[in-house]
């Protein structure tokens, strides 16, 4: 018996080694999908033809600094007005924990220098993560619920913003395969919503 032991030590190391390979893999192939779902061009034409209340908002999302991890520029912007996006940011989207992925947020210096190169993400290789600026509290913390269907949001009153009078802004997101739901908010100091759609999130369906 003395004699098993070590073998049986050996075994039981093998297979949780094994174990955790297995583990790593599928949560790599989880994070590669939910990155890969947020890659695109989108709108929300469909949307603003039925429900007036909403305009038709062009979204790019296109992966930059491929050998750094997993970052998106993103452009949002009135699909009327295409060279004055009204938000330009960069995403970084990595795992949090065993079940839930983390989408941080970045602004960039000269949003100007930048309008338009979700068309030619290698222009992004001029700058680094020293070029951009973490917006403390906004990241959006997202959980699969799905096959191919992701869903999160940021803290409740995490998320800093003065714009319109607010103190603070929320955003609401769902992934999907031909689609990206999003809810963004601002709330004043007494929680009083002042600005975002009120009914429900715009619904961006992808175009390519």
């Amino acid at each position: 018996m003395k004699r098993l032991l070590p073998l049986l030590i050996i075994l039981l190391s093998v297979l949780s080694c094994k174990n955790d390979a297995k583990q790593k893999v599928k949560e790599d192939a989880d994070l590669k999908e939910l990155f890969s779902l947020m890659q695109g061009s989108f709108d929300s034409s469909i949307q603003a033809e039925v429900d007036s209340t909403y305009y038709n908002i062009s979204l790019h999302m296109y992966p930059i600094w491929e050998d750094k991890g997993n970052f998106l520029y993103v452009e949002q912007a009135l699909t009327s007005t295409p060279n004055k996006p009204y938000r330009q940011r960069i995403y970084e989207v990595t795992r949090a924990t065993d079940s839930s992925f983390s989408s941080a947020i970045y602004k960039l210096d000269a949003d100007s220098l930048w309008i338009g190169k979700w068309n030619n993400p290698k222009a992004f290789d001029s700058i680094s993560l020293k070029d951009i600026a973490l917006k403390e509290g906004c990241d959006v913390i997202l959980k699969r619920i799905a096959p191919k269907q992701f869903i999160g949001k940021t803290g409740d009153d995490t998320c800093i913003s003065t714009m319109r009078g607010a103190s603070y802004a929320r955003s609401e997101v769902e992934i999907l395969e031909d689609k990206v739901i999003s809810w963004d908010r601002g709330f004043d100091a007494d929680g009083n919503y002042v600005w975002g759609a009120e009914k429900s999130g715009y619904i961006f369906n992808k175009l390519d």
